[in-house]
């Protein structure tokens, strides 16, 4: 489904209009990681993404950034929404990871500080909300049918090698905490990596599963 405030419906489209390293660029750290950590609107699309993918990387997990390079750029220009996302290099190393996390910004709406978490690995959205509720942030689990639940098969989440992943949609009135505060920053991400690596042992051992 492509929004219809977006400019391109995939990256295919994308790249015929815009230049790498000038209109945008890719950043990815392959650590052979069970984990995969993607922002596919980072850079100055969706602000602060990046830097919070990168916090919960933390040089563990495997990192993806697709990033708009100008800051003067509407947030559409560069937009590719998640089920039509098809960047060959985030395909690849999505594809090959049981584990998906994938770093999103959404506007306040109402709700300026409860991050959304969706996706269809149910089990570790439960344990991202549940970590990061622990740690005092305001955290909704978003199921089928609501806005932003990220539960499409086709969402770039859910295209690991187990077909579910997580969606993380930060409101910016979080982005801009986390930014100004190093600590909260460094908290935030914390939980979420925790509740990573507990569902991880997890998935190793098969219990629960």
């Amino acid at each position: 489904m492509t929004r219809k405030s977006d400019r391109y419906n995939s990256f295919s489209a994308l790249r015929e209009h815009e230049t790498e390293s000038v209109d945008y660029r890719i950043h990815i750290e392959d650590r052979s990681s069970n984990v995969a950590v993607i922002a596919p609107h980072g850079g100055f699309i969706e602000p602060a993404t990046s830097e919070i993918a990168l916090a919960i990387a933390d040089e563990r997990f495997s990192l993806y950034c697709f990033e708009g390079l100008d800051a003067a750029r509407l947030h559409h220009e560069l937009h590719v929404t998640s089920e039509n996302f098809d960047e060959p290099i985030a395909n690849g190393l999505v594809a090959k990871s049981p584990i998906v996390v994938v770093v999103h910004g959404r506007t306040d709406r109402d709700d300026p500080l409860t991050s959304w978490i969706g996706g269809l690995d149910t089990l570790l959205r439960d344990g991202i909300v549940r970590a990061l509720r622990l740690n005092g942030f305001a955290t909704a689990a978003r199921v089928k049918g609501e806005a932003l639940a990220g539960t499409s098969a086709g969402n770039i989440c859910n295209r690991g090698n187990r077909q579910a992943g997580v969606q993380l949609e930060i409101p910016r009135g979080v982005r801009d905490i986390l930014m100004n505060d190093a600590e909260k920053m460094k908290r935030y991400a914390s939980a979420i990596r925790g509740a990573i690596d507990q569902f991880d042992r997890v998935l190793l051992s098969g219990e629960g599963l």
